[in-house]
């Protein structure tokens, strides 16, 4: 039957499929349900983000610690007879927060080129300042140790804090680590935050004879 020549608005709304059934849009509920669950997959997203942006920041810190603790093992081994010192060494440290030299020095900086370190003592401490000046300056709120230990690890395999070596084994321990947000999202108030001084983050062992 051919279709009316006045037709209806309700019929003007409908749209014919191949088959000949009616075909309607989107009704207003459905729309705003495709929105609500849309929304949700933002949200998820989002939070995604913000994870790795912190996982990103955290790998950064990680891998300029290390770049910071390898150089000092170098330099170490570089002037081992400051290095093999079991008492006044100048590049033991146990220091937090505000890194400061123990005997600062500035022998090795340009302005100093007609005289320079005039010993292997006044080397380490001009290393030392340096050093110590950038780790202060890329892991803020840091915490150093660099001493003889004998026990390194916990009794959970975990790396800590603190020397009870002697120096007769002649190996040293760069510490290092710096305050993180904590991954776990159940955390909350202080908890967010890991002080530097819970554990060290990096940890290299230096043989102060190796050349």
């Amino acid at each position: 039957m051919p279709p009316p020549l006045n037709p209806s608005p309700r019929q003007l709304t409908r749209v014919r499929c191949a088959d000949g059934r009616a075909q309607r849009g989107f009704s207003l509920l459905e729309v705003l349900v495709a929105i609500f669950v849309l929304s949700f997959g933002m949200l998820g997203m989002v939070g995604m983000q913000s994870f790795s942006l912190q996982a990103n920041r955290q790998a950064r810190l990680a891998s300029t610690a290390a770049g910071l603790a390898r150089e000092m093992a170098e330099m170490m081994r570089g002037n081992k007879n400051q290095a093999l010192l079991t008492t006044n060494n100048p590049y033991f440290v146990d220091l937090s927060g505000t890194l400061t030299a123990p005997t600062a020095s500035y022998c090795l900086s340009v302005s100093n080129t007609s005289t320079g370190c005039t010993s292997a003592t006044a080397i380490a401490n001009a290393e030392m300042t340096e050093w110590l000046y950038r780790v202060q300056t890329e892991l803020p709120g840091a915490k150093v140790q660099i001493c003889f230990d004998n026990a390194p690890y916990d009794s959970n395999n975990l790396p800590q804090w603190g020397c009870n070596g002697t120096g007769t084994d002649f190996v040293a321990y760069i510490k290092l680590a710096w305050p993180q947000t904590s991954t776990d999202r159940s955390d909350t108030g202080s908890a967010v935050t890991v002080q530097a001084s819970t554990r060290p983050i990096i940890m290299i062992p230096v043989t102060a004879g190796n050349t």
